[in-house]
């Protein structure tokens, strides 16, 4: 039987997909506080049971876009990630010698690294997108630019829930153009020869 949490990410996970183009290979980072979630103030009471329920939904998204999940910990092991070493190696993330515990770590990314196939914690990222799930600040390992996501969920049991993309940076002023069609349709369209 389903937890009402993952009723609840589920719902928040289809309405990203609807809103997001992903690309096979790309990262998705997972703040997640089993303490808000549970009504409790973040560090100070959350559990496996929360993290449990909530994994096999994230699994399944991942699965479904072919992109890698990046399990954020808790500021005990300075917000470092649980992540496949498959795609440490593919973006050349140096693993360091930590194991996220409930206490030190967090339970979300505890229960990720105790049931991805070959786990690795790395100190930094830069994500595609993310979710954070009871203001655990995943900002830090997003790439600029973050584009915020809204969903009809606002919560994820007590939990706050915010969720963004990213898109490269716009560069030139003014006179510069953005896509393609825009520069297409352009009158008097010189290939950028001033």
């Amino acid at each position: 039987m389903q937890t009402l949490w993952q009723l609840q990410l589920e719902e928040t996970l289809n309405e990203l997909e609807q809103q997001i183009q992903f690309r096979k290979g790309q990262v998705f980072v997972i703040g997640c506080s089993t303490s808000e979630i549970a009504g409790k103030r973040i560090g100070t009471g959350g559990g496996l049971d929360i993290a449990e329920s909530l994994f096999e939904p994230f699994e399944k998204f991942a699965a479904r876009h072919k992109i890698y999940l990046a399990f954020q910990g808790c500021e005990h092991i300075n917000r470092a990630l649980i992540v496949e070493r498959q795609a440490a190696e593919k973006y050349g993330w140096e693993p360091v010698t930590v194991i996220p515990v409930a206490k030190a770590g967090g339970s979300m990314s505890a229960y990720a690294f105790m049931n991805m196939k070959d786990p690795v914690v790395v100190e930094e990222i830069q994500a595609h997108a993310g979710i954070d799930i009871g203001q655990t600040m995943i900002g830090m390992h997003l790439k600029r630019v973050a584009v915020p996501v809204r969903t009809s969920v606002k919560l994820i049991g007590d939990a706050i829930i915010s969720a963004a993309t990213t898109r490269p940076k716009l560069i030139g002023g003014e006179r510069a153009r953005y896509t393609r069609e825009l520069v297409q349709s352009q009158e008097g369209y010189t290939d950028g020869i001033d």
